[in-house]
């Protein structure tokens, strides 16, 4: 067994892991998770508030 063997050996296994990540990634398990992320921006319940922090005081005009 050469360095190419060992080369052509990680590619292959660095092939069959991604395979096996893309699997995962588009499972439908996965999907009610990723329709939920999807529709954070437009989740509109409460509205925004800045908060300040409590060590700085408020500036008064």
């Amino acid at each position: 067994m050469d360095i190419n063997d060992l080369r052509s050996l990680f590619t292959v296994l660095a092939f069959i892991a991604f395979i096996g990540i893309v699997w995962w990634a588009y499972s439908d398990r996965r999907k009610k998770t990723y329709d939920e992320a999807a529709m954070l921006p437009l989740d509109d319940d409460s509205p925004f508030v800045p908060q300040v922090p409590e060590n700085q005081e408020r500036k008064s005009s």
